[in-house]
């Protein structure tokens, strides 16, 4: 098995929970919302369910606001690449195991703009050899496709398997298995109950790097 490690973004690489916390806080701020309104928006999303157009949708129509659906939406993925960060020991063990000679790239579902403002602005997109954007390609995971266009983008094919590591259970881990990779499961509490058939299970994605680290395969 090829050294090939493929990252999931949100939530994985990046904390989107963290900065999902910001940006209502802000929101709120901004459009002098009610007493309940940061509790209300929170409990709204649901490890970022209701996509974001349903979501902004049932948030123009709670609160009122003046502004579209569309421009709400819009607003948001220009603001959430401003509010995300990458920890440097994350960008450390990116480049330990590039050092190491692991080929390494992002495979993300998500709007182009939001997530490559996402890739750039926390330092992500000099930390990989490729990244691969539903957004742009027009197909999401666990659709196998997005797997393979990561690995072109590294150079090389899933047909000498490799690594998928991320938090979602059908996306990630499903999508990964599926396109015969070995997988990494975060765990962040979001599943509870749900079987799962990832080969590691961990709960930052330093302890996955690890793993990869202990990998001893040929490059």
């Amino acid at each position: 098995m090829q050294r090939l490690a493929l990252f999931d973004l949100d939530n994985t690489l990046v904390d989107l929970n963290e900065a999902f916390h910001v940006w209502v806080a802000e929101f709120a701020e901004e459009h002098r919302l009610e007493h309940g309104a940061v509790d209300w928006l929170l409990g709204l999303d649901r490890d970022g369910l209701p996509h974001r157009e349903v979501f902004f949708g049932k948030v123009q129509e709670r609160f009122t606001l003046p502004e579209t659906v569309e421009e709400l939406w819009g607003r948001y993925r220009r603001r959430m690449p401003h509010l995300v960060h990458c920890r440097p020991e994350v960008l450390d063990g990116l480049s330990r195991l590039r050092t190491a000679g692991w080929r390494v790239a992002i495979a993300t579902n998500g709007t182009a703009d939001n997530q490559l403002g996402k890739i750039r602005h926390t330092g992500l997109a000099d930390a990989v050899d490729g990244y691969v954007l539903s957004g742009i390609e027009g197909i999401r995971k666990p659709d196998t496709g997005l797997f393979e266009i990561a690995a072109q983008r590294c150079g090389t094919t899933l047909t000498k398997g490799g690594w998928m590591i991320g938090d979602n259970l059908v996306a990630d881990i499903g999508g990964g298995r599926a396109a015969g990779l070995r997988t990494i499961w975060i765990d962040r509490g979001t599943w509870p109950g749900h079987d799962h058939s990832a080969h590691h299970i961990v709960t930052d994605v330093i302890q996955a790097m690890e793993i990869l680290r202990q990998d001893n395969v040929p490059t």
